[in-house]
């Protein structure tokens, strides 16, 4: 990972600031997006030290600020090696519960925010005819499960547009690895009512293992999906 660049949205979350610090630590140039502009600012300041970083505040929901983006990206490194999606919302609540806004919050941010990072940056690789796009979609987007219906259509959705992208652009180069990860022990679970027992969930340090090695892969493999779900609770 010596001098690539890396877009890391989402990168204050729990998996997404455990990959920074890795990649950081690996020689990558890291360029961090996330809404929260203090928080992201505090990540820039603590990695600075070991790496060279672009803090740019981003609500991936509107794709002007995308496009922002991945142009300051341009600008400050001259192009994009990588991009992980590690940012998601979740709502988990009976089918009858959920109100419009619900499925408007999940659609936007899961869905249409991941759509429109993968596209922006998907440009910018395809001039250099090389880059690889890691959408963290989580189990959820390959299993189904009481409570999650506005969930699931989201992830299950991420699945669907970039198993589409992914055929439009391996002639140029761009490789797409999906990360179906089982409940993983970060922010995610700090505003779910649902009971679940987080000492037995994934660590995000593991998830940032797997997306560390899908990585450093051989140019020519590509490891198009990666499942780890915690031995407490797998689906098959």
């Amino acid at each position: 990972m010596q001098d690539k660049v890396v877009v890391v949205v989402g990168a204050t979350g729990g998996i997404g600031s455990a990959v920074t610090r890795k990649l950081a630590k690996a020689g990558a140039h890291l360029v961090l997006a996330a809404r929260d502009s203090n928080r992201l600012d505090a990540l820039a300041t603590e990695l600075q030290a070991c790496a060279q970083i672009l803090p740019v505040a981003t609500d991936i929901t509107e794709p002007q600020q995308v496009d922002r983006l991945m142009k300051k990206a341009v600008s400050q490194f001259g192009q994009i090696d990588v991009l992980i999606n590690a940012a998601g919302a979740g709502i988990l609540k009976q089918y009858n519960k959920i109100e419009p806004a619900d499925l408007d919050a999940m659609l936007n941010i899961n869905l249409k925010g991941c759509f429109y990072t993968t596209q922006a940056a998907a440009e910018v690789m395809k001039q250099r005819q090389s880059g690889h796009i890691c959408n963290i979609v989580g189990i959820l987007g390959k299993h189904s499960m009481a409570m999650a219906a506005a969930y699931c259509a989201s992830k299950f959705g991420v699945v669907g547009f970039s198993k589409c992208m992914a055929e439009e652009l391996k002639r140029f180069g761009i490789k797409f690895t999906l990360f179906y990860f089982g409940g993983v022990d970060s922010p995610f679970w700090d505003n779910i009512s649902l009971k679940v027992d987080r000492k037995k969930m994934l660590s995000p340090a593991t998830a940032a293992e797997a997306i560390a090695y899908a990585l450093s892969v051989e140019p020519q493999a590509v490891p198009m999906e990666i499942n780890i779900q915690p031995e407490s609770h797998l689906f098959f």
